[in-house]
């Protein structure tokens, strides 16, 4: 199985993280589109045409038969067009995990950390309305402008990141949130930060190793057998913090450079 897998940055490799653990005999392709970053930023327009050009370039090159959009971001802004104009790949989005998050709270108070145009997108709207009207529980929505940037730059234990989030946590620290969804995959990488500045034990969600096990069931209905080596190649379309990939990723891995 070829799988090729997008974010803007580093965050999506969270999600090649909890695939490599799961999935076996398979490819990946990770591209991050740094060139083109932070998508939180840009109009909707622009991020599907930057996810239809990635697309087209895993097809083209690679010959994928699996597309991850490992971004809440451009999984809200493209990911119904995509299905529509490539309808025999498998592909799997992102969405923020506010439904185990009402699963797993136990104050009825859940905080949800994303980027503005998450937040803003009918995707997430829809499914915040209505998981919230099944169950009586209020939702603390704070839009993280420029966290993704912080991350990006392996600034994540910078004073300027502890005073962006302390500031976004003081009023679910005062509400006794005790859930908090990471609506953005680059989040998890700032997890520890965010333990610390809520002073309690804190559950908080990300969507990597839900995206791995959707993936291998869809392809298991195509007759993936999942045994055998994963191998791993990464692109990236601008500059990246190669210092940040090593600590996530645990290796100092190559990563090639390409324009899309």
């Amino acid at each position: 199985m070829r799988v090729g897998v997008f974010d803007s940055g580093l965050g999506g490799l969270t999600v090649v993280k909890a695939i490599q653990a799961l999935i076996k005999g398979a490819e990946l392709f990770y591209i991050a589109d740094t060139a083109h970053a932070p998508y939180g930023e840009k109009t909707p327009a622009e991020i599907l045409q930057y996810s239809i050009d990635i697309t087209d370039y895993f097809i083209e090159r690679h010959q994928i038969d699996a597309l991850v959009i490992a971004c809440n971001t451009a999984t809200s802004a493209a990911v119904k067009t995509l299905r529509e104009q490539y309808p025999e790949l498998i592909i799997v989005g992102t969405e923020p995990a506010i439904k185990p998050a009402i699963e797993q709270t136990r104050t009825g108070n859940i905080g949800v950390l994303a980027t503005p145009a998450t937040l803003k997108g009918d995707k997430y709207q829809q499914l915040a309305n209505d998981l919230a009207s099944q169950k009586d529980v209020t939702l603390f929505e704070q839009a993280c402008p420029g966290l993704v940037e912080q991350i990006e730059a392996g600034e994540i234990d910078h004073p300027q990141t502890y005073q962006m989030l302390e500031a976004w946590l003081h009023p679910m620290r005062e509400n006794s949130v005790d859930t908090i969804v990471l609506g953005c995959t680059h989040y998890p990488l700032a997890a520890d930060v965010i333990r610390k500045i809520m002073q309690k034990k804190v559950t908080l969600l990300h969507t990597g190793e839900a995206i791995a096990k959707r993936l291998l069931g869809l392809a298991r209905e195509r007759g993936h057998e999942n045994r055998g080596d994963i191998r791993v190649t990464l692109y990236a379309t601008g500059s990246l913090d190669h210092n940040a990939v090593t600590l996530l990723l645990g290796y100092s891995p190559q990563i090639n450079t390409v324009t899309i």
